[in-house]
Protein backbone atom coordinates (compact mmCIF):
# COMPACT_ATOMS: atom_id res chain seq x y z
CA UNK A 1 0.00 0.00 0.00
CA UNK A 2 1.25 3.46 -0.87
CA UNK A 3 0.79 5.39 2.38
CA UNK A 4 1.46 8.78 0.78
CA UNK A 5 -1.46 11.12 1.36
CA UNK A 6 -3.34 8.51 3.41
CA UNK A 7 -5.04 9.00 6.75
CA UNK A 8 -4.20 6.17 9.14
CA UNK A 9 -5.74 5.38 12.52
CA UNK A 10 -3.73 3.32 15.01
CA UNK A 11 -5.65 2.06 18.03
CA UNK A 12 -3.38 1.60 21.02
CA UNK A 13 -1.22 4.17 19.27
CA UNK A 14 0.85 5.06 22.34
CA UNK A 15 1.85 1.42 22.94
CA UNK A 16 5.15 -0.05 21.82
CA UNK A 17 3.88 -1.18 18.42
CA UNK A 18 1.85 1.98 17.85
CA UNK A 19 4.80 4.26 18.53
CA UNK A 20 7.20 2.20 16.40
CA UNK A 21 4.69 2.00 13.55
CA UNK A 22 4.05 5.74 13.72
CA UNK A 23 7.77 6.51 13.61
CA UNK A 24 8.27 4.13 10.68
CA UNK A 25 5.45 5.68 8.66
CA UNK A 26 6.58 9.24 9.35
CA UNK A 27 10.16 8.41 8.37
CA UNK A 28 9.52 6.25 5.29
CA UNK A 29 6.22 7.49 3.85
CA UNK A 30 4.34 10.74 3.58
CA UNK A 31 0.93 10.12 5.15
CA UNK A 32 -1.58 12.95 5.23
CA UNK A 33 -2.25 12.21 8.91
CA UNK A 34 -1.77 9.52 11.55
CA UNK A 35 -4.48 9.46 14.19
CA UNK A 36 -3.09 8.13 17.47
CA UNK A 37 -6.05 6.66 19.36
CA UNK A 38 -5.52 5.67 23.01
CA UNK A 39 -6.79 6.18 26.57
CA UNK A 40 -3.73 7.67 28.25
CA UNK A 41 -3.39 11.45 27.99
CA UNK A 42 0.05 11.41 29.63
CA UNK A 43 1.45 8.99 27.04
CA UNK A 44 -0.10 11.05 24.27
CA UNK A 45 1.41 14.25 25.64
CA UNK A 46 4.83 12.61 25.92
CA UNK A 47 4.58 11.15 22.42
CA UNK A 48 3.52 14.48 20.95
CA UNK A 49 6.51 16.21 22.58
CA UNK A 50 8.88 13.46 21.42
CA UNK A 51 7.72 13.23 17.80
CA UNK A 52 6.88 16.89 17.10
CA UNK A 53 5.23 16.25 13.74
CA UNK A 54 2.20 18.17 12.50
CA UNK A 55 0.92 15.08 10.66
CA UNK A 56 -0.01 13.51 14.01
CA UNK A 57 -3.50 13.76 15.49
CA UNK A 58 -3.92 12.64 19.11
CA UNK A 59 -7.37 11.29 19.96
CA UNK A 60 -8.31 10.32 23.50
CA UNK A 61 -10.64 7.35 23.35
CA UNK A 62 -11.28 3.75 24.31
CA UNK A 63 -12.06 0.91 21.88
CA UNK A 64 -14.91 0.04 24.25
CA UNK A 65 -16.63 3.23 23.12
CA UNK A 66 -18.17 2.56 19.69
CA UNK A 67 -19.49 6.09 19.23
CA UNK A 68 -16.03 7.57 19.79
CA UNK A 69 -14.52 5.07 17.34
CA UNK A 70 -17.08 5.95 14.69
CA UNK A 71 -16.11 9.60 15.01
CA UNK A 72 -12.38 8.79 15.00
CA UNK A 73 -12.56 6.63 11.84
CA UNK A 74 -14.34 9.14 9.59
CA UNK A 75 -12.26 9.78 6.48
CA UNK A 76 -9.70 7.11 7.40
CA UNK A 77 -7.98 5.00 4.71
CA UNK A 78 -6.44 2.38 7.01
CA UNK A 79 -7.00 1.15 10.57
CA UNK A 80 -4.26 -0.72 12.41
CA UNK A 81 -5.94 -2.24 15.45
CA UNK A 82 -3.24 -2.72 18.10
CA UNK A 83 -5.16 -1.83 21.28
CA UNK A 84 -5.44 -4.69 23.75
CA UNK A 85 -5.04 -5.87 27.31
CA UNK A 86 -2.20 -8.33 26.76
CA UNK A 87 -0.54 -9.29 30.04
CA UNK A 88 -1.62 -12.84 30.83
CA UNK A 89 -1.86 -12.50 34.66
CA UNK A 90 -3.81 -9.22 34.34
CA UNK A 91 -6.32 -10.81 31.98
CA UNK A 92 -6.68 -13.86 34.23
CA UNK A 93 -7.39 -11.68 37.28
CA UNK A 94 -9.68 -9.29 35.38
CA UNK A 95 -11.44 -11.54 32.86
CA UNK A 96 -14.43 -9.34 32.09
CA UNK A 97 -12.18 -6.34 31.50
CA UNK A 98 -10.11 -8.41 29.07
CA UNK A 99 -13.25 -9.43 27.19
CA UNK A 100 -14.53 -5.85 27.09
CA UNK A 101 -11.32 -4.52 25.54
CA UNK A 102 -10.04 -7.42 23.41
CA UNK A 103 -13.34 -8.86 22.16
CA UNK A 104 -16.01 -6.15 22.40
CA UNK A 105 -13.41 -3.52 21.53
CA UNK A 106 -12.50 -5.37 18.35
CA UNK A 107 -16.18 -5.69 17.43
CA UNK A 108 -16.48 -1.91 17.88
CA UNK A 109 -13.50 -1.28 15.59
CA UNK A 110 -15.08 -3.51 12.94
CA UNK A 111 -18.46 -1.76 13.26
CA UNK A 112 -16.86 1.68 12.96
CA UNK A 113 -14.87 0.63 9.90
CA UNK A 114 -17.99 -0.69 8.17
CA UNK A 115 -20.03 2.37 9.12
CA UNK A 116 -17.41 4.72 7.66
CA UNK A 117 -16.35 2.57 4.68
CA UNK A 118 -12.71 2.34 5.78
CA UNK A 119 -11.02 0.43 2.93
CA UNK A 120 -8.53 -1.59 5.00
CA UNK A 121 -8.34 -2.78 8.61
CA UNK A 122 -5.43 -4.86 9.93
CA UNK A 123 -5.73 -6.51 13.36
CA UNK A 124 -2.74 -7.57 15.49
CA UNK A 125 -3.04 -11.01 17.05
CA UNK A 126 -0.64 -13.36 18.83
CA UNK A 127 0.54 -16.97 18.90
CA UNK A 128 -1.31 -17.20 22.24
CA UNK A 129 -4.55 -17.28 20.19
CA UNK A 130 -3.69 -20.74 18.85
CA UNK A 131 -5.12 -23.54 21.02
CA UNK A 132 -5.38 -21.00 23.87
CA UNK A 133 -4.75 -22.09 27.45
CA UNK A 134 -5.28 -18.66 29.03
CA UNK A 135 -7.92 -15.96 28.77
CA UNK A 136 -5.68 -13.55 26.89
CA UNK A 137 -5.21 -16.10 24.12
CA UNK A 138 -8.93 -16.92 24.12
CA UNK A 139 -9.88 -13.25 23.69
CA UNK A 140 -7.44 -12.89 20.81
CA UNK A 141 -8.85 -16.01 19.15
CA UNK A 142 -12.36 -14.58 19.46
CA UNK A 143 -11.13 -11.27 18.04
CA UNK A 144 -9.53 -13.07 15.07
CA UNK A 145 -12.89 -14.68 14.27
CA UNK A 146 -14.68 -11.34 14.55
CA UNK A 147 -12.22 -9.68 12.17
CA UNK A 148 -12.45 -12.49 9.63
CA UNK A 149 -16.25 -12.57 9.72
CA UNK A 150 -16.37 -8.78 9.39
CA UNK A 151 -15.82 -9.29 5.67
CA UNK A 152 -19.24 -10.97 5.51
CA UNK A 153 -20.88 -8.35 7.71
CA UNK A 154 -19.62 -5.67 5.34
CA UNK A 155 -21.73 -7.08 2.51
CA UNK A 156 -20.93 -5.45 -0.80
CA UNK A 157 -19.10 -2.49 0.76
CA UNK A 158 -15.56 -2.02 -0.53
CA UNK A 159 -13.88 -2.70 2.80
CA UNK A 160 -11.48 -5.46 3.83
CA UNK A 161 -10.39 -6.92 7.19
CA UNK A 162 -7.38 -9.16 7.87
CA UNK A 163 -5.15 -10.26 10.75
CA UNK A 164 -1.44 -10.58 11.47
CA UNK A 165 -0.50 -13.24 14.04
CA UNK A 166 3.08 -13.23 15.37
CA UNK A 167 5.14 -14.36 18.35
CA UNK A 168 6.94 -12.75 21.28
CA UNK A 169 8.51 -9.35 20.73
CA UNK A 170 12.15 -9.48 21.83
CA UNK A 171 12.64 -7.54 25.04
CA UNK A 172 8.97 -6.79 25.69
CA UNK A 173 8.01 -6.00 29.27
CA UNK A 174 6.72 -9.07 31.05
CA UNK A 175 8.81 -11.38 28.88
CA UNK A 176 11.76 -13.45 30.00
CA UNK A 177 14.57 -11.24 28.67
CA UNK A 178 14.04 -8.20 30.94
CA UNK A 179 13.34 -10.62 33.81
CA UNK A 180 16.67 -12.39 33.27
CA UNK A 181 18.49 -9.05 32.92
CA UNK A 182 17.21 -8.03 36.36
CA UNK A 183 17.91 -11.43 37.92
CA UNK A 184 21.44 -11.56 36.48
CA UNK A 185 22.48 -9.05 39.13
CA UNK A 186 21.53 -11.57 41.84
CA UNK A 187 23.32 -14.50 40.21
CA UNK A 188 20.17 -16.66 40.13
CA UNK A 189 17.81 -17.06 37.15
CA UNK A 190 14.34 -18.52 37.69
CA UNK A 191 13.37 -20.83 34.82
CA UNK A 192 9.91 -22.33 34.67
CA UNK A 193 10.92 -25.31 32.50
CA UNK A 194 14.27 -25.92 30.78
CA UNK A 195 12.54 -27.47 27.72
CA UNK A 196 10.64 -24.29 26.84
CA UNK A 197 10.87 -22.66 23.40
CA UNK A 198 9.37 -19.49 21.95
CA UNK A 199 9.03 -17.67 18.62
CA UNK A 200 10.86 -14.33 18.57
CA UNK A 201 10.47 -11.18 16.46
CA UNK A 202 11.90 -7.69 16.87
CA UNK A 203 9.59 -4.70 17.13
CA UNK A 204 10.82 -3.21 13.85
CA UNK A 205 10.34 -6.56 12.08
CA UNK A 206 6.78 -6.71 13.41
CA UNK A 207 6.02 -3.21 12.10
CA UNK A 208 7.44 -3.94 8.67
CA UNK A 209 5.58 -7.25 8.43
CA UNK A 210 2.21 -5.73 9.36
CA UNK A 211 2.55 -2.90 6.84
CA UNK A 212 3.76 -5.23 4.08
CA UNK A 213 0.73 -7.54 4.41
CA UNK A 214 -1.86 -4.83 3.77
CA UNK A 215 -1.55 -5.04 -0.01
CA UNK A 216 -1.76 -8.86 0.10
CA UNK A 217 -5.01 -8.97 2.07
CA UNK A 218 -8.13 -9.84 0.12
CA UNK A 219 -10.26 -10.24 3.24
CA UNK A 220 -10.32 -12.67 6.13
CA UNK A 221 -6.74 -13.92 6.00
CA UNK A 222 -4.49 -14.47 8.99
CA UNK A 223 -0.86 -13.78 8.07
CA UNK A 224 1.84 -15.62 10.03
CA UNK A 225 5.50 -14.56 9.58
CA UNK A 226 8.28 -17.10 9.37
CA UNK A 227 10.42 -16.14 12.36
CA UNK A 228 13.07 -17.93 14.45
CA UNK A 229 12.62 -19.84 17.67
CA UNK A 230 14.82 -19.74 20.74
CA UNK A 231 15.31 -22.09 23.67
CA UNK A 232 14.89 -20.59 27.12
CA UNK A 233 18.20 -22.13 28.19
CA UNK A 234 20.00 -20.34 25.33
CA UNK A 235 18.41 -17.07 26.47
CA UNK A 236 19.71 -17.71 29.98
CA UNK A 237 23.17 -18.52 28.62
CA UNK A 238 23.23 -15.35 26.52
CA UNK A 239 22.31 -13.07 29.41
CA UNK A 240 24.02 -14.63 32.43
CA UNK A 241 26.18 -17.63 31.52
CA UNK A 242 27.59 -17.96 35.06
CA UNK A 243 24.27 -17.66 36.89
CA UNK A 244 22.62 -20.44 38.87
CA UNK A 245 19.38 -21.83 37.38
CA UNK A 246 16.39 -22.36 39.66
CA UNK A 247 13.55 -24.39 38.07
CA UNK A 248 10.18 -23.11 39.34
CA UNK A 249 7.64 -25.03 37.21
CA UNK A 250 5.33 -23.86 34.44
CA UNK A 251 2.97 -21.08 35.49
CA UNK A 252 -0.81 -21.25 35.04
CA UNK A 253 -1.77 -20.41 31.46
CA UNK A 254 1.73 -21.07 30.12
CA UNK A 255 2.81 -23.57 27.43
CA UNK A 256 6.04 -25.45 26.85
CA UNK A 257 5.98 -24.49 23.17
CA UNK A 258 3.96 -22.05 21.08
CA UNK A 259 2.11 -22.79 17.83
CA UNK A 260 1.33 -20.23 15.13
CA UNK A 261 -0.34 -22.50 12.57
CA UNK A 262 -2.21 -25.71 13.43
CA UNK A 263 -2.75 -28.94 11.50
CA UNK A 264 -6.39 -28.00 10.97
CA UNK A 265 -5.48 -24.56 9.64
CA UNK A 266 -2.94 -26.07 7.26
CA UNK A 267 -5.80 -27.40 5.10
CA UNK A 268 -6.63 -23.86 4.02
CA UNK A 269 -3.23 -22.17 4.20
CA UNK A 270 -0.70 -20.98 1.64
CA UNK A 271 3.08 -20.66 1.82
CA UNK A 272 4.11 -17.17 0.63
CA UNK A 273 7.87 -17.76 1.16
CA UNK A 274 8.31 -15.21 3.96
CA UNK A 275 5.04 -16.07 5.71
CA UNK A 276 1.95 -18.27 5.75
CA UNK A 277 -1.50 -17.01 4.81
CA UNK A 278 -4.36 -18.80 6.57
CA UNK A 279 -7.35 -18.27 4.29
CA UNK A 280 -10.90 -18.12 5.62
CA UNK A 281 -12.56 -21.53 5.32
CA UNK A 282 -15.27 -20.02 3.16
CA UNK A 283 -15.00 -16.98 0.93
CA UNK A 284 -17.36 -14.13 1.68
CA UNK A 285 -17.39 -12.78 -1.86
CA UNK A 286 -15.62 -13.16 -5.16
CA UNK A 287 -11.86 -13.09 -4.77
CA UNK A 288 -10.65 -9.60 -5.61
CA UNK A 289 -6.93 -10.33 -5.88
CA UNK A 290 -5.25 -13.37 -7.46
CA UNK A 291 -4.11 -15.82 -4.79
CA UNK A 292 -0.37 -16.41 -4.68
CA UNK A 293 1.86 -18.98 -3.00
CA UNK A 294 1.65 -22.74 -2.74
CA UNK A 295 -0.64 -24.90 -0.66
CA UNK A 296 0.70 -25.91 2.75
CA UNK A 297 1.04 -29.67 3.21
CA UNK A 298 -1.96 -31.25 4.89
CA UNK A 299 -1.18 -31.86 8.56
CA UNK A 300 1.59 -29.24 8.69
CA UNK A 301 2.11 -27.61 12.10
CA UNK A 302 4.21 -24.49 12.64
CA UNK A 303 5.42 -24.68 16.23
CA UNK A 304 8.34 -23.16 18.12
CA UNK A 305 9.87 -26.53 19.02
CA UNK A 306 9.83 -27.89 15.43
CA UNK A 307 11.01 -24.72 13.72
CA UNK A 308 13.71 -24.83 11.03
CA UNK A 309 15.22 -21.48 12.08
CA UNK A 310 16.76 -20.89 15.50
CA UNK A 311 18.43 -18.03 17.34
CA UNK A 312 21.52 -19.01 19.31
CA UNK A 313 22.89 -17.50 22.50
CA UNK A 314 25.47 -15.64 20.38
CA UNK A 315 22.70 -14.24 18.15
CA UNK A 316 20.91 -12.84 21.18
CA UNK A 317 24.09 -11.41 22.69
CA UNK A 318 24.60 -9.47 19.45
CA UNK A 319 21.22 -7.70 19.72
CA UNK A 320 20.97 -7.25 23.49
CA UNK A 321 22.79 -3.88 23.52
CA UNK A 322 20.27 -2.48 20.99
CA UNK A 323 17.12 -3.54 22.84
CA UNK A 324 14.86 -0.88 24.28
CA UNK A 325 12.16 -1.89 26.79
CA UNK A 326 8.76 -2.10 25.09
CA UNK A 327 5.30 -2.46 26.59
Amino acid sequence: MDFSGKTILITGGTGSFGKACTRHLLDTADPHAIRVFSRDELKQTEMEADYRDDRLRFLIGDVRDRERLERATRGVDLIIHAAALKHVPVCEYNPFEAVQTNVIGTENVVAAAIRNDVPQTMFLSTDKAVNPVNLYGATKLAAEKIVSQANAYAGDADVRFATVRYGNVVGSRGSVIPLFLRQAETGVLTITDDRMTRFWITLEQAVQFVLSRIDLADGGEVFVPKIPSMRVMDIADAIAPEAEHRITGIRPGEKLHEVMLTEDESRHSRDLEDCYAIDPEFRFRQIRKPLTGTAVADGFRYSSDANTEWLTADDLRAVLPTLQPVA
